[in-house]
């Protein structure tokens, strides 16, 4: 293997699970997005670019804004449907996750993102049986509908956290990702989970591209509760009670809608 590619390998993985990370990836180019090159995959193994990390700069952000934009833009035909041309099992890290299509974000969002997870966070012990209640009810406001809006299905990486975004000379360039048609704020919360660096300038280059709805920051928690309830799942109990604290914040929202 040459010195500029990096493989990732795992003889025990699911059959699909390294075809939908290339499936992901050329996806996520296909909408505009800056991603990792794949070399080459098969059921074991992924083979990679290798990524030189450098430090982020302000208009390296900005730019990397801009593509976010754009390639949720490209769309995608409804929530929670896979990358074009892929029928196979989804993930998000190393977890399964649906791609059941729903025509409402809602619907999908507390069906197919949170509630799975939540329920393996109980079963885990890693969020208590009341905490489990406060989430169930949020994710039925939800599942009504309380916050749809006309927005229609983006292209989104899905596990769009800081890890994920590798800073380069060239700019910013997106791994591991989870792509499916979703709201494209869940990618801008998931960048605010971990603490991106120079997400201000991000914000500026997307909004210059796509301005974003009015209380979009105070909906960041909403879209907080994916992958705070994958993390419930199996990272311990920690993440249930971040995950709890942020239904709270919507449930404050639902109440002023």
């Amino acid at each position: 293997m040459s010195a500029d590619t990096f493989t990732k390998a795992d003889p025990s993985a699911h059959p699909d699970f390294f075809t939908a990370e290339a499936a992901g990836l050329a996806w996520l180019r296909d909408g505009g997005g800056t991603v990792v090159d794949v070399r080459g995959f098969g059921p074991t193994h992924i083979d990679l670019a290798r990524l030189v990390p450098s430090s982020p700069t302000r208009d390296a952000a900005r730019r990397f804004g801009a593509e976010l934009a754009a390639m949720h833009d490209a769309g995608a035909r409804q929530f929670g449907c896979p990358p074009d041309g892929f029928a196979g099992q989804m993930f998000i890290g190393s977890r399964p996750m649906s791609s059941i299509e729903h025509a409402s974000w809602g619907s999908f969002y507390a069906a197919e993102r949170v509630l799975p997870y939540l329920r393996v966070a109980v079963v885990n012990g890693n969020i208590s049986e009341s905490g489990a209640v406060e989430v169930e009810r949020v994710c039925a406001a939800i599942a009504d509908g309380v916050f749809d809006d006309e927005e229609p299905p983006s292209r989104i990486h899905g596990d769009l956290w800081t890890g994920n975004v590798v800073w380069t000379a060239s700019g910013a360039v997106m791994i591991d990702p989870a792509a499916h048609g979703g709201h494209r704020e869940t990618d801008l919360a998931m960048l605010a989970l971990f603490g991106c660096p120079m997400l201000s300038d991000i914000l500026v280059g997307y909004r210059a591209v796509h301005d974003l709805a009015d209380g979009w920051e105070q909906r960041i928690p909403l879209h907080q509760l994916h992958p705070l309830a994958v993390h419930a799942a199996g990272h311990g109990p920690s993440y249930g009670v971040e995950l709890v604290r942020a239904a709270r914040a919507v449930s404050g929202l639902s109440t002023t809608e």
